[in-house]
């Protein structure tokens, strides 16, 4: 099979003319398989150690053969069904997200599940509710608070609630009525655009690590500040968990850091869930469920079977505490490296941050070549915003991989800038 793909290279090349025009791709890669923290391009004899996980989907690795077994076994018994009837995977689902987050300290009065396909999809839903609950208290209640430096999706709710004009202004008119705030601004400015808005704003949504716009953690305070802000004017809080959820930041979800007082009244999930196959969350409380009724929502294929099977297989492994605790070790192991690279590049290396394995770094110039050159090297890692390189391996990668792959990025930062 292999040999095959290498005799037909030239034909790959070729077929990328039949792709649409919204991705940049380096011309000389094609990725035809992978194994738990490494993928394969056959067509060119190549091995990579893995720090995207797909940006932060195949949290079980690549070819995961637990995963393998539940997708052949669902897609024999039952795929699709569809929303007109309930299905059993679906159910126990929901109820899993529901138990495990509450156990876990996540959202303490997480009632009910909304499933779909994406993290789009799962923002889509959030501000839609969020709206539908403030126009349910007042017509005029219907506009959304989000951050700068945020990421919510490309859908065009979603990316109405995103800041980064890259995204925005090529579509021209979005959803109208969204405001961008700073994260940086101290609770009182915010406290006043809020006081001063109040009765026209639905809800608020942040991520409470800003993964797209740089891997930056945002501080307790400043989530606890916000959701007792918002809860004095009846506004919606919406936590953005498609990148951070799921144990990535060391536990099963990034707020499960928080107090109860600063858990949010909807979060969303996404990425992790399928491992790889297509599902995500949106997750409510009571009071944002009692302003929805039948015909409020839907979707074709959120919550089919074979897409829930392998969430509750995925959650299952991601919620176990033991799990947990070696995603935190690998984080150290992670941050302690690139520590050590920052101490030899101090004029390059400006900063590191992150939680468990979602992890920052911030050089003070596009590091661009530098993610060249790694993938030169063997090592495939992705950008983030504010020059930062973004490491989001999967959580099962191996101590070994894991002290590979930090080689080969020093060395990648050594050669762009000792050349």
């Amino acid at each position: 099979m292999f040999r095959n793909l290498l005799k037909n290279s030239k034909r790959f090349a070729s077929n990328k003319s039949y792709q649409v025009t919204t991705y940049a791709r380096p011309d000389d890669l094609y990725i035809t398989r992978g194994l738990n923290a490494k993928l394969y391009d056959d067509v060119n004899n190549r091995e990579f150690v893995d720090f995207t996980a797909g940006i932060a989907v195949t949290a079980l690795g690549h070819s995961n053969p637990e995963v393998a077994q539940v997708l052949f076994k669902q897609a024999s018994t039952l795929m699709h069904s569809s929303n007109l009837y309930y299905n059993t995977e679906c159910l126990k689902l929901s109820e899993k997200i529901i138990e495990k987050t509450r156990q876990l300290g996540g959202q303490y009065d997480a009632s009910k599940v909304f499933l779909c396909n994406s993290g789009s999809e799962a923002n889509e839903a959030a501000l839609k509710f969020a709206r539908k609950h403030g126009i349910s208290q007042n017509k005029t209640k219907q506009e959304i608070v989000a951050f700068e430096n945020s990421f919510h999706g490309r859908t065009m709710g979603a990316l109405s609630a995103t800041a980064n004009p890259k995204y925005r202004t090529p579509f021209g008119d979005l959803v109208p009525g969204v405001h961008f705030l700073n994260l940086n601004d101290q609770l009182t400015r915010l406290q006043n655009f809020v006081s001063a808005k109040g009765d026209q704003l639905a809800g608020l949504i942040v991520e409470p690590i800003q993964g797209e716009g740089g891997v930056f953690p945002v501080p307790l305070e400043t989530l606890t500040g916000l959701k007792k802000i918002c809860e004095a004017h009846n506004i919606i809080v919406i936590y953005d968990e498609i990148q951070c959820g799921l144990s990535r930041s060391g536990k099963l979800w990034a707020h499960a850091y928080l107090p109860k007082e600063a858990h949010p009244d909807i979060f969303t999930t996404a990425k992790a869930l399928g491992n790889g196959f297509p599902i995500a969350a949106t997750v409510v409380n009571e009071k944002v469920n009692d302003a929805l009724v039948v015909g409020d929502h839907g979707t074709t294929y959120g919550g089919n079977p074979l897409a829930c099977a392998v969430g509750n297989y995925v959650l299952e492994v991601l919620s176990d505490p033991k799990f947990l605790e070696q995603v935190n070790k690998k984080g150290e192991t992670l941050q302690n490296g690139l520590r050590q690279l920052q101490k030899s590049f101090s004029d390059q290396i400006v900063d590191v941050r992150g939680k468990g394995l979602i992890v920052g770094c911030q050089f003070k110039e596009n590091p661009g070549p530098v993610v060249s050159k790694a993938r030169e090297l063997g090592l495939l890692i992705i950008t983030a915003g504010n020059n930062t390189v973004r490491f989001v391996p999967p959580l099962t990668i191996e101590d070994e991989t894991l002290h590979q792959g930090l080689s080969i990025f020093a060395e990648a930062v050594k050669s762009v800038y000792r050349s």
